[in-house]
């Protein structure tokens, strides 16, 4: 070192700072690189984001030399500006304290913190360029880095402690998929992003938290008067109905009922006829999540099944457009008997029918009930109130005040809803 000028080792000691300064920002950016945005980039053919992707399937080695690299160079550049004092002020001891401490900060400032900043900041920009550097130097400290990977795996190991070499390759889980969607509302239109959310949640919605109740099936008693089953058929809203004998629980079947126009013209209309019709009910276990039943739909072929509780009891129906209509919205007629459950009041009030589900109060009226207990309106304030309430009873339930209208045979009919309209932040 004598033999070099007092700029030469000026000009190693940048060289060394502007190093370690890249060896930070390396190290941050490889960690700190979306892996599905590199991921993306690899399928596309990305020649740096390969090589991105083999670095970070060894993070151990890449850590390591990357490490090795920036201790180096803060030691040498440490070293040097120890020789620059010595050279300028000579063997003071005052010198070489506040030297140490001036270069430690520069080290700090702006081989550290700020290139780890930037590189946070633009992890994808930092990456992929350095990585075609960072691959000859690994190989090339590849001998000193494996010597100190093994001792720190024969401690991690006698630790017990697991660690995940491949950073390229992680799981994703349910609720993270929801995120990064939430997260990509500037790149997606509104609609196809909801409907995206809507498929992520087919996972954790069941069968019973979309059915149409029990009480609102349509249905027809085969030992009704033939009559009363043609003037049904002629009159119903539905292609599919499920076919009792004497009591509701007791399905023999689902009938087409295009497959009766034949029968209808017919003078003789025989509930015999009528049975060689109808196919075999399917029955569909309560808590059967949305996207299973979507799959045992689609392998039987069939559109319409028959939700039944632990002890057999008929629970309700649930069909292939109640699945789709989940993920992409309300798109199918309703009867009568599904339909005018909602009846806003000129002072902003709703009156709902106590039927009426509350995933769909939810969605068509933007209210915010709880969805993990009860299914309706009537079974959230029976399970509230922990009670059968009468007519002109209040509560509050999530905040929205509630008044009971009307109750019959134990169930609440009507409720009215007071939605308390939201502030809008002034211009």
């Amino acid at each position: 070192m004598d033999t070099l000028s007092l700029d030469a080792l000026l000009g190693i000691l940048l060289l060394l700072l502007i190093f370690g300064a890249w060896f930070s920002a390396a190290e941050t950016s490889m960690m700190a690189i979306n892996r599905h945005r590199l991921n993306h980039l690899i399928r596309k053919g990305n020649r740096s984001a390969k090589l991105t992707g083999r670095l970070l399937s060894k993070v151990d080695k890449l850590l390591g030399s990357i490490l090795f690299g920036n201790t180096l160079l803060n030691v040498a550049a440490a070293a040097i500006t120890n020789i620059v004092i010595m050279r300028l002020f000579g063997a003071s001891e005052l010198a070489l304290l506040l030297g140490t401490l001036l270069i430690t900060f520069i080290l700090l400032v702006f081989s550290e913190i700020m290139p780890k900043v930037i590189a946070a900041s633009y992890p994808e920009r930092v990456a992929l360029p350095s990585s075609y550097l960072l691959t000859p130097l690994i190989t090339l400290f590849h001998p000193v880095v494996s010597i100190a990977s093994a001792i720190v795996k024969g401690f991690l190991s006698l630790l017990r402690i697991k660690v995940q070499t491949d950073q390229s390759k992680q799981k994703v889980s349910l609720e993270e998929v929801r995120m990064l969607v939430l997260e990509a509302e500037q790149f997606l239109p509104h609609k196809h992003q909801k409907m995206l959310l809507n498929l992520v949640d087919l996972e954790r919605v069941e069968v019973d938290d979309v059915m149409i109740p029990r009480s609102q099936i349509e249905a027809l008693d085969i030992h009704a008067d033939p009559d009363v089953l043609k003037q049904q058929l002629a009159t119903c809203h539905h292609t599919l109905l499920p076919v009792y004998e004497d009591a509701l629980n007791n399905i023999v079947g689902i009938l087409h009922v295009r497959k009766t126009l034949a029968l209808l013209q017919q003078e003789t209309f025989s509930a015999e006829a009528l049975r060689e019709l109808l196919q075999e009910p399917y029955f569909i276990p309560a808590n059967t999540t949305l996207l299973t039943q979507l799959q045992h739909f689609q392998e039987r072929q069939l559109r319409l099944g028959l939700i039944v509780d632990e002890y057999g009891e008929l629970q309700g129906l649930v069909t292939l457009e109640n699945i789709l209509e989940e993920i992409v919205g309300d798109f199918t007629t309703q009867s009568p008997a599904q339909t005018g459950k909602f009846f806003r009041q000129e002072d902003g009030s709703l009156f709902i029918e106590g039927s009426t589900l509350l995933r769909d109060l939810n969605r068509k009226m933007g209210l915010h009930f709880p969805l993990d207990g009860a299914k309706t309106l009537n079974g959230l304030i029976l399970e509230h109130l922990e009670d059968i309430p009468e007519a002109g009873t209040s509560l509050k339930i999530s905040g929205y005040p509630i008044e009971i209208m009307q109750t019959q045979d134990r169930v609440v009919k009507v409720a009215r809803i007071f939605v308390v309209p939201q502030k809008t932040a002034a211009p």
